[in-house]
């Protein structure tokens, strides 16, 4: 089913007033709406994000507990420190978001949630990129794309979306480079959503949806209720100028 067709179609400054996230039972906010870059973006700015499977309608949701990677929790693994030194891989950022999510969409994955980025999902998330919002970072080896993780930018803030390696340890030097990347650029956390494994051995740790609404609240400088229009632009991030082929750090 995916999105309505018939609700409006919001542009990137127009904004949509969720029902409040605190109230969500079992983590469901709202049921309908559409994939619209004032849509996303209202969502995220409340805390909450789509998540739903192919055959029901658009699901937005806000989790509790929740996700976060602050900066002094980010974990490299000494194995993983050695990759990146030798750089294994080449990491960029923004070359192919399209090939990117494409890739984790068809990403082999156990549960439901492997089956929760559409067709829709890719195309509402590759207008955000094309307006500055959503990144992804690649892992290529021998120019092939090896791997890599997508989400959104909002200020402070990165909203991690999903990730995918076609070859081992991928998507954790692209995850791993763009988190320094955004650490060294002044971000405040990034947003992982629910928790698994592979994120706590990152260093993600689990906060109560209280905290980090509040958290998120105060990093985005957002009030409410919000605006019919809203021109976040500035909210992008210093590093939407800093288009770098290879975000490898030596350290």
């Amino acid at each position: 089913m995916g999105p309505d067709p018939h609700f409006p179609y919001l542009n990137g400054n127009r904004r949509y007033q969720f029902p409040p996230p605190e109230k969500a039972r079992d983590g469901i906010v709202a049921i309908g709406g559409n994939l619209s870059p004032g849509m996303l973006l209202s969502a995220y700015e409340q805390g909450i994000f789509p998540w739903y499977n192919p055959e029901d309608p658009l699901i937005w949701q806000s989790p509790d507990p929740r996700c976060v990677i602050f900066p002094e929790d980010l974990h490299v693994s000494r194995s993983m420190e050695k990759i990146l030194k030798r750089r294994d891989f080449k990491i960029t950022l923004d070359r192919d978001f399209s090939a990117l999510i494409r890739a984790c969409a068809l990403a082999p994955r156990s549960g439901p949630e492997g089956t929760w980025i559409t067709k829709d999902i890719i195309e509402g998330y590759t207008t955000l990129h094309t307006l500055g919002w959503a990144h992804s970072a690649e892992a290529w080896q021998n120019g092939c794309l090896a791997g890599g993780c997508y989400g959104i930018r909002l200020g402070k803030v990165f909203f991690g979306e999903s990730m995918c390696a076609l070859v081992p340890n991928a998507s954790k030097a692209a995850f791993l480079s763009l988190a320094r990347f955004m650490f060294d650029d002044g971000l405040a956390f990034i947003d992982c959503q629910v928790p698994s494994e592979h994120l706590l051995s990152l260093g993600a740790k689990s906060i109560s949806r209280e905290e980090y609404l509040l958290l998120l609240k105060k990093e985005l400088k957002v009030h409410f209720p919000l605006g019919s229009d809203s021109n976040n632009a500035g909210r992008r991030g210093s590093w939407n100028s800093l288009y770098a082929d290879c975000l490898q750090h030596s350290r």
